[in-house]
């Protein structure tokens, strides 16, 4: 047995007699967690030990096992444990965002959630948050643009239009925008704005690091009531917009693992060959960010479908082998 496996069992079992009215007997809890008897009265010397005041009642002949009144008082947390490590999972997911008012208010939750626990609790989850640790790379420092974040939230919230002056990578230059903002969308460790560009007049992506200054308006604005951020992604790779186009490519046996065993695109489908090699499909929305995601697994991979996108690529090779042939 798992140490995570103890401790969630424990968690549960703490839980259960917290919430239960006349107490249950350790044939109860061996019934309900499928274990044997002599398991549940380990786990229940080892919440003693720990410092929970659990004790024994015999009631009609049967013992029966209680947690004093005083800690039946605190307030129960309507959590089990997998949610509790969930909950300190996003926590240490939000990391990025540390700084911002969405990091901010995680961090107030946290606090008010412990007010309401036993020291014991706290110990315990501290066990728990042990097992489990988010590494983020690459990411970028969102603090320093806390209050341009918590403006554009504002407008969002608010639906008042802002004007913005915003650095196009592409182009290498700024230009002043009036801009509906219906969506904050954090994606691959940058976030964005959603919104309607009366530039354009087109919905566009902003990436907020590249807004060099914002103003609040009065004028309102209203979300168009088909509007769904989710639909609005769904076709692309990852944040462009553009035509959409079927993509067929082909990856080696030794890719092609690593390939099967994650979601890439909602659309995908993939396909086994004899040779233990695989083709990908989708339909994305444009194919700049799909042409480097292939150019990254180098020979292993090869396009098939559209030929305008294999020789994007077979181009990108020959300046690559140029670039390095005048060193």
């Amino acid at each position: 047995m798992s140490r995570g496996d103890q401790v969630g069992r424990q968690w549960i079992i703490l839980h259960t007699l917290i919430s239960s009215t006349t107490g249950k007997s350790v044939t109860d809890l061996a019934k309900e967690f499928e274990c044997h008897s002599r398991t549940i009265y380990r786990d229940l010397e080892a919440l003693q030990v720990a410092g929970f005041p659990i004790y024994t009642e015999t009631k009609d002949g049967k013992n029966l096992w209680m947690i004093l009144d005083a800690a039946k008082h605190q307030k129960p947390l309507p959590l089990n444990l997998t949610e509790l490590m969930a909950l300190y999972f996003s926590r240490d997911m939000l990391k990025i965002l540390k700084n911002t008012v969405f990091y901010d208010s995680l961090k107030s939750f946290f606090q008010k959630l412990k007010a309401t626990l036993p020291q014991e609790y706290i110990n315990y989850l501290k066990q728990i948050e042990q097992n489990l640790h988010v590494g983020q790379r690459p990411y970028k420092q969102f603090g320093e643009l806390k209050e341009l974040i918590d403006s554009i939230n504002d407008a969002v919230v608010e639906q008042k239009q802002i004007e913005i002056t915003y650095y196009t990578m592409s182009r290498k230059k700024e230009s002043r925008r009036m801009v509906a903002p219906y969506n904050l969308w954090f994606f691959d460790g940058t976030l964005y704005l959603i919104g309607f560009c009366n530039l354009r007049k087109e919905i566009r992506m902003f990436a907020l690091d590249r807004v060099k200054d914002l103003s609040r308006t009065d004028e309102s604005f209203d979300m168009p009531d088909d509007f769904n951020v989710q639909e609005f992604m769904k076709s692309s790779f990852g944040v462009f917009q553009g035509e959409t186009t079927k993509v067929k490519i082909w990856f080696s046996p030794d890719a092609a693992g690593y390939i099967k065993e994650k979601t890439w695109h909602e659309s995908q489908a993939i396909i086994d060959q004899d040779d233990g090699s695989i083709i990908f499909e989708a339909e994305v929305a444009g194919t700049d960010e799909i042409k480097f995601w292939i150019m990254s697994w180098g020979a292993k991979s090869m396009v098939l479908e559209p030929e305008s996108l294999k020789e994007e690529i077979m181009s990108e090779a020959e300046a690559v082998l140029e670039r390095y042939d005048k060193e």
